[in-house]
């Protein structure tokens, strides 16, 4: 998944990131816990989207009988991997400027730092990469840069996806796609809680 061709595309971009001021360092973290924050309301609200959309009484009860938001449990799945590796960055004091690549550029900050040092294991990594994969196929009519950055799109893409594939398909991407984010959140929150400035 990462070769290392990837691995010295990353390594490049880093380089002309921090050459332009878009990575840097700083020597206190300052926003650790607003993105712990948004990682914890994103796997909830992950959570809470799977179980109303496959409860059927839980629907009943809340008035939506129709409502399926399989869809966005991808979404609110990947988002919890994102911001925690904005938290794990942030921890470590390596800052990154908000712009239109934020989501490559962590990515790629993720990349640098953690697993080239080897302070990340490679599955986790390979998780965040699946999950903004599934996020773009479910969320294709959506714009796929928000998501999905040239780094991503190197990957050899599965199949288009539609709402007429089925629900235990969908089903089965978003629940994957859950259990990802909250694998990576525990992770990542380990080696956070562990290094803790």
């Amino acid at each position: 998944m990462l070769d290392e061709k990837k691995l010295k595309e990353v390594e490049n971009r880093i380089k002309r990131l921090i050459n332009e001021g878009i990575i840097s360092s700083k020597e206190k973290p300052e926003h650790v816990d607003f993105f712990l924050k948004n990682a914890g309301n994103s796997i909830d609200s992950a959570k809470a989207l799977f179980e109303l959309s496959t409860n059927p009484e839980k629907r009943e009860f809340l008035g939506f009988s129709d409502f399926n938001g399989l869809l966005w449990v991808v979404n609110a799945s990947y988002y919890s991997m994102f911001y925690m590796a904005r938290a794990l960055l942030e921890n470590e004091g390596i800052r990154i400027k908000t712009g239109l690549s934020i989501h490559a550029a962590t990515f790629d900050a993720v990349v640098h730092y953690f697993y080239l040092t080897g302070r990340l294991q490679k599955e986790f990594l390979e998780d965040f990469i699946e999950a903004k994969e599934d996020a773009a196929e479910l969320l294709g009519k959506q714009k796929a840069d928000e998501l999905m950055e040239d780094y991503f799109f190197e990957k050899r893409k599965r199949g288009a996806f539609t709402y007429d594939m089925g629900a235990v398909l969908v089903e089965s991407k978003a629940k994957t796609s859950l259990e990802r984010a909250q694998k990576f959140r525990r992770e990542l929150k380990k080696i956070i809680d562990k290094n803790r400035r």
